[in-house]
């Protein structure tokens, strides 16, 4: 199941359900969704967005995701089928580098 409309407005958060409190790490062990805020480098203007939204909306297991001009992504996976470690690479390979 693809993300749900990835890049859709600049700055919005993500809200995968109504448990998960959106911009702050977690883990709903109910739902099985992890949830957390990743700083990348790169993002410079709303066509950013888009293109990460484009990298990001393939992986299988990502519920949502949401950037903002600040370089904040915000994402929320099925932790049974995605790692942080996988969304990180495909930021990365898309030209957006995690500020660790």
């Amino acid at each position: 199941m693809p993300a749900r409309a990835l890049g859709r407005s600049v700055g919005e958060r993500c809200s995968p359900t109504d448990r998960l409190t959106p911009g702050r790490a977690g883990y709903d062990p109910r739902v099985g969704v992890r949830t957390a805020t990743i700083d990348v480098a790169g993002i410079r203007c709303e066509r950013c967005v888009m293109r990460l939204g484009a990298a990001l909306q393939d992986l299988e297991g990502l519920e949502a995701a949401s950037a903002n001009l600040v370089g904040e992504v915000t994402v929320a996976w099925d932790d049974h089928r995605l790692t942080r470690d996988a969304i990180v690479h495909a930021l990365r390979r898309a030209g957006f580098p995690a500020r660790e």
